[in-house]
C-alpha cells in the first residue's frame, strides 16, 4: 500500500501502489504546468463511508511513497483516462482498473492484434 503525503494533514492518504503510481505521473503533469485541481476517492472498506476531495496546488507540498521498491509496469491507458478526468471540472477521480472505460481497453487490444 502506497501513501501520498499532502501539506500537513495529520493522516496522510493510503493509495495502493500500484493506483499511486500512475496517480503520481498525472499529478506531477498538471502540476508541473502549474494547474490546481481536486483529487477524489472513495473511503477504502474498513473507514467510515463515504469519499473526500482534497485540492491539489503547485504550493502544497506532497510526497509519495511506495511500500515496492520495483516500480510498476504503466498501463498508459490508465493515465489517459486519469488524465482526461484531471482536465473536467471534477478534477481526478481515482480509478481502478476495472473503471477503466471499455472502450479506451478496446482500442489498445486491437491496436496490439495488427
Amino acid at each position: 500500500m502506497g501513501i501520498l503525503y499532502y501539506g500537513d494533514a495529520r493522516n496522510p492518504i493510503q493509495i495502493d501502489d500500484l493506483v499511486l503510481a500512475h496517480l503520481k505521473v498525472v499529478i506531477a503533469t498538471k502540476l508541473r504546468r502549474n494547474e490546481s485541481f481536486t483529487l477524489s476517492w472513495r473511503h477504502p472498506d474498513g473507514d467510515p463511508e463515504g469519499r473526500s476531495t482534497i485540492w491539489l496546488h503547485p504550493s502544497i507540498p506532497l510526497r509519495f511513497t511506495f511500500e515496492d521498491p520495483v516500480v510498476p509496469e504503466l498501463q498508459p491507458e490508465w493515465i489517459t483516462a486519469m488524465a482526461m478526468s484531471a482536465n473536467s471540472s471534477g478534477g481526478i477521480t481515482l480509478l481502478t482498473a476495472d473503471m477503466i472505460p471499455k472502450v479506451a481497453t478496446d482500442a489498445t487490444d486491437a491496436s496490439d492484434a495488427s
